[in-house]
């Protein structure tokens, strides 16, 4: 405006200056919504909000570090010194129960062979098809490292390893490992199974059942509900497998402490990888307490890095995304949620009893390969949508809200439900089916765990009296959403649950179900269902302590064939 009066003064005719301010003024406004458009994260100019990406980048403060890896320096020496000794045979390896300490149910054993040879093992199970059989990555050689996996607690466990040459001569050697009892906190959280039909589980050879919980610590069971490992490290949410058979679990350096800001990439035997540090010190009403950074999900990128589901430090909550490098631990990219919705859904939302202001909730994220897109859960929304991951671009919309009431600049997001296509509630843990990058970007299915309560656009009618989980497919040609497949519904109030949850297709059409907070997180009860709706598995975790409740459960292979154990790296 300074410049706009200095140029009017040096004009002697009243109709040229009035000309050139309006063309002035009328450049202006087109070269900012040309800006603006330009930036497709800034869709609607009234969603600017104070805080940039530097701004949210400082407050969160991420960083390598390395705290548990120089804890472990001791131990990685020795098992590298064993590894090249010629001392250790198959007759007489190394051994190590907990071979870092935090993993009691796993032990490393080392030894070298005369001729090259290829290692499997076995630890013996208690029961039918409860065995975890693996082999060890690496093909025929000379050297052996072998990270077992699968052991039970308080028990004299059988192992047997089977060495064999190119030529299909085998060397079996029984080890018998004895582990201690589990800590109070697993010990108590009860496990009951009913239903279960092994013979149509998905469980493999080497698959456990994975109780990712909202406090304390992990951890996993066979399908006698039997607990077959667990990490000493307490957990909050994240325990995500990655592509190399490394672990992501978030976690905090003091027990005592409320704040989950460490995230280890470590493996089921306990070896830490790397740690990436946070500080979320906040400058707003709560006098700057450090607070949990990431809060619901992550996801593994193409490139490495991971995008997590983050608060950004302001007086709004779990509303941002964040791209960490695997290489620096810093952060690459920021996407505010806030400057991508309308403003009318987080400038009104009522603050929390902790002073924020949650008005989205995003607690889940996945990566689309097939047009390098994400798709995002916001709960307190009872909304789903998809964005391109470049621009921040929304390619699709869908929850109760009418398509009408939505901004015009937002409708032709919204898809359209074939008739009785579910409306999510609340819902939780969304996730991509057949996400290789070989599908169609037009033809997309997912599927997502339905409390089913209606938050702010949820089904008023059916709220509360159930959960399910629920498939769909998008039509993004159309612009068209159908639901495929559900279950839950038959079980009625009994399994209904207000908040958390997942569910997770499995390699042969199964659906196992976390049904995390039933009758008021009392219980957590996970189901496997058929496609025709049959149980084949069902178990229930009772007195988990204070909020240890099954946030989610995975069913996953112990290890994957993508893993590599080599103490000498």
């Amino acid at each position: 405006m300074k410049e706009l009066f200095s140029l009017k003064l040096k004009f002697k005719h009243p109709r040229l200056t009035f000309f050139v301010v309006v063309l002035l003024a009328f450049l202006t406004v087109g070269l900012t919504g040309y800006s603006l458009n330009q930036n497709a994260r800034y869709q609607i100019k009234e969603n600017r909000v104070a805080l940039s990406d530097a701004q949210i980048k400082q407050n969160l403060d991420t960083k390598l570090i390395t705290t548990r890896q120089d804890a472990q320096k001791s131990a990685t020496a020795t098992y590298k010194a064993a590894a090249e000794s010629n001392q250790y045979t198959l007759t007489n390896p190394y051994v190590k129960v907990n071979p870092y300490g935090s993993s009691p149910l796993s032990a490393l054993v080392t030894f070298k062979s005369s001729t090259a040879e290829k290692v499997t093992y076995t630890v013996v199970g208690k029961t039918s098809k409860t065995s975890i059989t693996n082999t060890v990555k690496g093909g025929y050689t000379k050297t052996h490292q072998v990270p077992i996996v699968g052991l039970y607690a308080d028990y004299n466990n059988t192992v047997k390893i089977t060495a064999t040459t190119k030529d299909g001569t085998t060397h079996t050697k029984t080890l018998k490992l004895k582990t201690g009892a589990l800590p109070k906190y697993i010990k108590n959280a009860t496990i009951t199974t009913k239903n279960v039909n092994k013979s149509k589980m998905a469980i493999g050879k080497n698959k456990l059942t994975i109780i990712n919980r909202t406090t304390k610590q992990p951890f996993a069971i066979d399908a006698d509900g039997a607990v077959r490992w667990y990490d000493t490290n307490y957990s909050q949410h994240t325990i995500e497998q990655w592509s190399n058979g490394h672990i992501m679990i978030l976690s905090k350096k003091n027990q005592s402490s409320n704040v989950y800001n460490d995230l280890i990439e470590t493996d089921y035997l306990g070896r830490v990888y790397k740690e990436y540090g946070f500080a979320n010190k906040t400058s707003s009403s709560d006098g700057g307490t450090e607070t949990t950074v990431i809060h619901h999900d992550l996801v593994e990128l193409p490139n490495h890095n991971f995008l997590a589901t983050v608060s950004d430090g302001s007086k709004y909550k779990e509303d941002t995304l964040i791209e960490v490098s695997h290489k620096t631990g810093k952060i690459v990219k920021v996407i505010d949620l806030k400057k991508i919705l309308p403003k009318s859904m987080w400038a009104n939302f009522k603050k929390g009893s902790d002073g924020k202001i949650d008005w989205l909730h995003n607690n889940a994220v996945d990566y689309d390969k097939a047009d390098h897109s994400i798709v995002l859960s916001s709960r307190n929304q009872d909304l789903i949508l998809k964005l391109d991951y470049q621009t921040g671009h929304i390619k699709w919309l869908y929850s109760g809200k009418k398509k009408s009431s939505w901004p015009k600049a937002y409708r032709k997001y919204v898809l359209t439900p074939t008739k009785g296509t579910i409306v999510p509630g609340g819902q939780h843990g969304l996730y991509l089916l057949n996400n290789n990058g070989q599908g169609s970007a037009n033809s997309e299915n997912f599927i997502l765990y339905d409390n089913n309560i209606d938050v702010t656009n949820g089904n008023k009618k059916t709220s509360g009296k159930y959960s399910q989980a629920v498939a769909y497919h998008v039509d993004t040609k159309k612009m068209t959403i159908t639901s495929t497949w559900s279950y839950g519904k038959s079980l009625g109030k009994a399994n209904f649950t207000s908040v958390i949850g997942y569910a997770e297709k499995q390699s042969n059409g199964n659906v196992l179900i976390d049904f995390g907070y039933k009758n008021g997180g009392q219980q957590s009860n996970i189901i496997e269902v058929t496609k025709s709706g049959q149980q084949v598995f069902n178990a229930t975790m009772k007195n988990a302590s204070s909020k240890a409740y099954a946030y989610r459960a995975y069913r996953v292979p112990f290890y994957s064939s993508a893993y590599t154990f080599d103490a000498t790296k």
